[in-house]
């Protein structure tokens, strides 16, 4: 673009817009989306680094089909009886919610997050 494709226009002796053909208009909103997605990136990376990465063997053990919040549990080093103590439950109830004989609530999930130190979506099983 040149400056003779702009249109400026004066408000009391001073530019107040400058007026685009509409091509250059797309490809600046264009350039300013991908520089928006670039920061988001930068971000995530960022705060991914800066993260706990899941290990290998959390991974290929819940890709295996066993339950994310019996994995979480063993890899934290957690028994059932000091988990269901940590989080006011029975031993028993916890049993069933890693076997999948009950469901558990949101609010129970959230305690056993914060108690395993890990994001409440990574208690999810992958076909839920």
């Amino acid at each position: 673009m040149n400056e003779q494709d702009v249109q400026i226009i004066e408000k009391d002796g001073e530019p107040e817009y400058a007026v685009v053909p509409i091509e250059e208009y797309r490809r600046m909103v264009a350039a300013l989306e991908d520089a928006a997605d670039s920061a988001a990136i930068e971000r995530a990376w960022a705060e991914d680094a800066a993260g706990e990465t899941v290990p290998g063997e959390v991974v290929k053990a819940i890709l295996a089909g066993e339950s994310p919040l019996r994995v979480w549990r063993k890899y934290r080093e957690f028994t059932l009886d000091a988990l269901a103590e940590q989080v006011g439950v029975s031993k028993g109830y916890l049993s069933q919610i890693e076997n999948g004989q009950k469901s558990g609530t949101l609010g129970l999930f959230r305690r056993l997050a914060g108690v395993l130190n890990v994001a409440l979506d990574e208690l999810a099983h992958p076909t839920s």
